[in-house]
């Protein structure tokens, strides 16, 4: 039996193989592709029957948050020029036309990184090119709705784009270091991350979903809030919950004083992003993950597809 690296490593390499096509596909999709390998190659027989169900997005929201910039606190300048840009693209309804590209059926358009080169006048954003609407990339090109806002903000600022792509729990970190300019990683407003980076005005309301397979039941009499929080009440240490370290959900299911969150009484699991949280609750490791709410759709739809 193949390791699941050696699986995605053979993978990896057909689809550069097949060129430009294979690249139509999102990058949800192709982490999902790699999903449906594993769990045939490495599960037992119940897990590929777990897998073949699919998943489903508990659609109530358990929380309310902002998402905006995180600007480098030695750089007032910035984050001045970077309001008054926000204000721009909402009024002149630029910012409504990239959505539409990930919300709607518009279609997104891709953003080239330059070389980092400190002799040039660059705008270096850090980013988590793992959190597809907002920042994901197909071959070298990267896409998104952050990507889309960064590559406008630097031809409006008359900059160079430098696109720094690193784990989430490191971009705020990286440009509290002055080792970019500024986060654009789907980053929720809160008085720790204020530590480190000057918020922008915010930019998209956001929230936390939950995410289970096709067959869990337990959340289907749920119709608001407090009815999904009952159910999350009544688990215990034995339940493990899925979510991406770092984001929000740590927070949430951890317990944050400074978020205002008290916690859930279960086994929390971090992972690099949302879609190998969700990968591996098909594969029976978590019983359910939270994550923000357009990358939860986007992946349970893609994994969908492919059932």
């Amino acid at each position: 039996m193949l390791r699941l690296r050696d699986q995605i490593t053979i993978i990896q390499s057909s689809i550069w193989e097949k060129g430009e096509e294979i690249y139509e596909k999102t990058a949800a999709i192709l982490l999902a592709a790699l999903l449906a390998v594993a769990v045939i190659g490495c599960s037992s027989g119940n897990n590929k029957d777990q897998a073949s169900s699919g998943v489903k997005v508990i659609e109530i929201p358990l929380t309310e948050e902002e998402y905006a910039f995180g600007v480098d606190k030695n750089q007032p300048e910035l984050l001045e020029q970077v309001n008054q840009f926000i204000a721009k693209i909402k009024e002149d309804g630029t910012l409504d036309e990239i959505l539409n590209r990930y919300f709607g059926d518009g279609e997104p358009q891709p953003v080239t990184s330059a070389e980092l080169d400190t002799g040039k006048d660059q705008l270096v954003v850090a980013t988590n090119a793992a959190f597809e609407p907002f920042e994901y990339m197909k071959g070298d090109k990267y896409y998104g709705v952050d990507m889309e806002i960064a590559a406008l903000l630097a031809e409006h600022l008359g900059k160079e784009l430098v696109i720094s792509n690193m784990d989430f729990d490191a971009v705020v970190l990286s440009v509290g270091q002055g080792k970019a300019d500024i986060g654009m990683a789907g980053l929720t407003v809160n008085e720790e991350r204020k530590q480190y980076v000057e918020f922008s005005e915010k930019y998209y309301d956001a929230a936390q979903l939950v995410i289970v397979k096709a067959s869990d039941t337990r959340f289907d009499d749920s119709k608001t809030a407090a009815d999904v929080e009952a159910v999350l009440a009544g688990l215990t240490k034995e339940n493990k919950v899925g979510f991406q370290t770092g984001t929000t959900a740590q927070f949430y299911v951890e317990g944050d004083e400074d978020w205002g969150f008290p916690g859930l009484n279960v086994t929390g699991v971090g992972y690099r992003n949302g879609s190998l949280a969700v990968q591996d609750m098909l594969n029976g490791n978590v019983e359910l993950v939270i994550i923000d709410e357009a990358p939860a759709k986007f992946i349970a739809a893609a994994i969908n597809e492919l059932q």
